[in-house]
Formats: structure tokens, C-alpha cells, sequence
């Protein structure tokens, strides 16, 4: 995920507040700031002496003038964050950067413009940027494009409902997230990798609990779900802290973090389906009324009530994964 740094001069407590609450990821200070930043919050630091980070042993910072300015960054991002400033903000330096290692790349800027021209160059865009202003609202402002930038839109497809299954008593893992949902929204989860199906959040009026728009009753704890970075994991291995990918069903999405996974004894079913290729998919959800896939359309469709032929949203991919990662290659679950 693209990173977003605060360049703290000096002494600015507003500054520094702000960066905490917007969700800034590490500020560059001096080393005698450490501690004072430190006491207002949790946050990391990268300075010469007593950061989190190091300076020039973890990040190195550039004034780019030449092509040997230019020659010294390649070579250091091969082993440490580089951030790199331009004169006059010509870009062209950056994109001769970018193909030799954009994660490690940073550059510095000055206002949301340029943040959002950094982070779209060449469609990749640089790993993160380094905010220099005096501003406190300006902080927030690039922290949100950044971020907002970096969000993976999924293609959702079509699955057509071909059975729903009960088979008995399973673990089931139920995500409290830090997030309320809205309509329409919730987490990507099957039994394969090859095709996952959007399980919608329990933010629904019903007459059996009240709505709790933070919750996703995701399913079995063999299952996969989706994490930031186009990775899975195993529902069952998720704890607090544990950060989870939240898709609409337009194929936004944005990242939301555990509060708790909670994993209990219920009865359990499975659905099966089919894409548009007649290539067959299923999950295994718990067998309860308010556990719900969501339609073309955004709408909650309970498991209890699917039939044959109805529609629900899913994502499909080809190859397979290997803790987590997408690769190349054949692969058969059945």
C-alpha cells in the first residue's frame, strides 16, 4: 500500500496532531522531536537518531540536479527507501526511477496536485510521498487521495445460484471490523481463490438481532477471504489488528481493520454456482436467515431463501495462490 509522510521541519504540535488523527504512516524529523511526537500518539519516526527508522541507513533523502544524483538513487533503492526531491518538480526523473523499484521510491511534495500526480505516474506511481506543508487541513486532504488512489477495484461478475446444500456442524468465523458497511457492501470469500462471493455486512433490519453494520458472518474457517495488496488468507487464521479488504458491488473497495474474529460452533451450508463460462464456485456459509450473499444489484439476498438460477456477485481469477499470492499455474479444488 502507497505510504504517506509528513516532513516536520520543526516544532509544529498542530502539525503533528493532525498527521496522527489523518492517519499519516511515519513523519521525518529531527532527532530532538522524537519523543516529543512519540508522546502525542503512536506513530512512527524516521530520523538520523532514536527513529523507528534511520537516516541514511533505512531511508536516504536525494536533491535529484544530474543524471549522477539520478545514477546514486537507483543504486540505493535496491536496498532502502529513497526519497527523491526535483527542482521545479519535473517529473521526468521519476519516471526513469519508477520501472527500478517504485516501492522504495518516494518523493516529496507540496500540496494534493502533486500527490496525485505522484502516485499516478506511468499508472504505477511512486510507493509513497513525503508532505511538506505548514498546513494542517493539507494534511488530511493528501492523506485521502493517496489512499483513496491506492484502492484495488475488483471486477465483479455474475454467479449463477445452481444449489444451496446444509451439511452439518462447522467452525464458522464472524468479522467485527472497525467499519460500519453500507448497503451493498462486504467481503470476498469462497472456497477458491478462482472464485470468490461477495458476503454481505449483517447491517440489515431483521426481526431475529439487531442490525450490526460492522460485522461480516464471513463463513468456515478454511476459506479464503481478500486482503489489501490483491492477497488471501485463511478466514480462520485473521485476528485484531488484521487488516481486511471491504468491496462494494461496484468493485470499490477500501481497507478496514479486525476489532475481533469471532469463531463458533454453527450449522453450516454449502452454495454452488457458476460463472458466465459455466465454470463451478461455491462457499460454505453458516446456515442462518441473516447471512446473506448480495445481488447484482447491491440488494442482500438471504442463503436461506436462494434458489436455482438467482444471481449474486463474485470475483473469478486464473492460476492460483501460494500463501496468499497470485502465480501462474494449474490448479484443481474441488
Amino acid at each position: 500500500m502507497k505510504q504517506c509522510w509528513l516532513y516536520l521541519k520543526e516544532w509544529n504540535k498542530d502539525l503533528v496532531t493532525e498527521s496522527i488523527e489523518a492517519g499519516i504512516d511515519a513523519i521525518i524529523c529531527d532527532s530532538q522531536y522524537v519523543n516529543d511526537i512519540k508522546d502525542l500518539g503512536i506513530i512512527n519516526t524516521i530520523s538520523e537518531k532514536g527513529g523507528d527508522l534511520s537516516i541514511p541507513g533505512d531511508v536516504e533523502l536525494f536533491v535529484i540536479t544530474n543524471k549522477e544524483v539520478e545514477n546514486q538513487v537507483a543504486k540505493a533503492l535496491k536496498a532502502k527507501i529513497a526519497v527523491v526531491r526535483t527542482t521545479d518538480w519535473d517529473i521526468i526523473p521519476i519516471e526513469n526511477l519508477i520501472p527500478l523499484g517504485e516501492e522504495n521510491l518516494y518523493t516529496f511534495v507540496r500540496n494534493i496536485d502533486d500527490a496525485r500526480l505522484a502516485v499516478g505516474i506511468m499508472e504505477k506511481g511512486v510507493g509513497g510521498v513525503v508532505l511538506e506543508t505548514e498546513d494542517p487541513f493539507e494534511i488530511g486532504r493528501v492523506v485521502n487521495i493517496v489512499k483513496e488512489i491506492d484502492q484495488e477495484v475488483y471486477d465483479l461478475v455474475e454467479f449463477e445460484i445452481e444449489d444451496v446444500k446444509t451439511i452439518g456442524i462447522g467452525d464458522r468465523v464472524c468479522l467485527d471490523t472497525c467499519s460500519n458497511l453500507a448497503m451493498g457492501e462486504g467481503v470476498l470469500i469462497g472456497n477458491s481463490s478462482s472464485g470468490m462471493f461477495l458476503v454481505h455486512a449483517e447491517n440489515i433490519e431483521n426481526p431475529y438481532v439487531a442490525p450490526r453494520p460492522f460485522r461480516i458472518n464471513a463463513g468456515a474457517v478454511h476459506s479464503y477471504v481478500k486482503v489489501p495488496g490483491d492477497k488471501t488468507r485463511y478466514l480462520g487464521e485473521l485476528a485484531t489488528g488484521d487488516p481486511v479488504t471491504i468491496s462494494d458491488f461496484n468493485g470499490k473497495t477500501y481497507t478496514s481493520y479486525l476489532g475481533r474474529s469471532k469463531i463458533e460452533k454453527r450449522p453450516m451450508l454449502v452454495i454452488y454456482a457458476k460463472d458466465k463460462d459455466g465454470k463451478k464456485h461455491s462457499v460454505v456459509l453458516q446456515n442462518a436467515e441473516t447471512i446473506r450473499l448480495t445481488s447484482p444489484k447491491g440488494e442482500p439476498l438471504s442463503v436461506v431463501k436462494l434458489k436455482q438460477g438467482d444471481k449474486v456477485l463474485g470475483s473469478v481469477e486464473k492460476g492460483g495462490r501460494h500463501f496468499g499470492m497470485a502465480v501462474e499455474e494449474s490448479i484443481i479444488e474441488q
